[in-house]
């Protein structure tokens, strides 16, 4: 595959931690794959929960058919390598005014991995600037690997719900906004320290974050199905979802609903009981377990 990025813009990800903006989208597919979204919403009451926007790409086929885009792929590709697994997806979706923050925290605190062939794309369904609370980041804080964190941020307004902090002093000063048009993208490592402020504008903030790891990378916790959207996976360190969800199959929204929230709850068990419970076949997925 031709490499889609530039030499300089892979020593800005490996120097910075973070790379935008990256073009991904054409704006006929931003405002179908925003429309989907909203769809979901209003089959959830108009605003849903943080907790019922996890992982959506198991179970609605635009959620992964928007993971596994060519465009955003190619650029994966680039930074971890041939052979790509979606890890894990979150939609998160700030109203205007609305106040919700995200702590700073580092993405692979929970999961022990060993290689860090992991990145992160936020991919931008609105506009994502700095009065509507776009992501913000600390350049350069990847270098010093993981910091222990704990559940000093536990607050309604808090979008993550554990509460979880990253227990460094953030100078505010040194974070970098990460600001994107809808259609773009950004890439951050999985050790950089990054958060959020509140919407503080009457625009709406909308981006899918999507978490990517290479087949050969190894982690500690227990994980949900993972999707091989690109390549081989030879290792074979994760679970492998069988029946991914088809483009153009309908979906019925209340059980893929029910569907998602049974896996919510065991992904908050197995934080506490890594390995003692089994991934739940009420989830109506279907998965090749690990052979390692």
């Amino acid at each position: 595959m031709r490499r889609v990025l530039s030499e300089f813009q892979q020593a800005e990800y490996a120097t910075a931690g973070v790379l935008f903006p990256v073009a991904a989208l054409q704006p006929e597919e931003t405002a179908r794959f925003r429309e989907a979204f909203l769809e979901l919403a209003r089959c959830l009451g108009g605003k849903p929960r943080v907790g019922q926007m996890q992982n959506l790409h198991l179970f609605h086929p635009w959620a992964l058919e928007l993971a596994s885009h060519p465009r955003i792929l190619n650029a994966v590709e680039d930074l971890i390598g041939p052979d790509i697994l979606v890890h894990s997806t979150t939609l998160f979706c700030k109203y205007p005014g609305d106040g919700k923050f995200v702590s700073w925290h580092q993405d692979g605190f929970y999961y022990g991995l060993q290689r860090f062939d992991y990145t992160s794309a936020w991919i931008a369904l609105t506009d994502s600037d700095s009065d509507n609370g776009c992501m913000r980041v600390v350049r350069g804080s990847h270098c010093a690997g993981m910091h222990p964190h704990a559940e000093t941020a536990v607050s309604p307004g808090n979008m993550l719900a554990s509460g979880m902090e990253v227990a460094l002093e953030v100078d505010e000063r040194e974070a970098t906004d990460i600001v994107l048009a809808a259609g773009e993208v950004s890439f951050h490592d999985v050790a950089i320290v990054h958060g959020s402020n509140g919407n503080t504008s009457s625009r709406m903030r909308m981006g899918f974050a999507v978490r990517y790891v290479s087949p050969q990378e190894r982690q500690m916790l227990d994980h949900i199905p993972t999707v091989l959207v690109r390549g081989e996976d030879r290792h074979r360190h994760y679970r492998l979802l069988l029946n991914p969800p088809e483009a153009g199959r309908s979906v019925n929204p209340i059980e893929a609903i029910r569907a998602q929230e049974t896996v919510g709850k065991w992904i908050l068990a197995a934080r506490k009981n890594n390995g003692l419970i089994p991934f739940p076949p009420e989830s109506g997925l279907r998965w090749a377990e690990p052979t390692e």
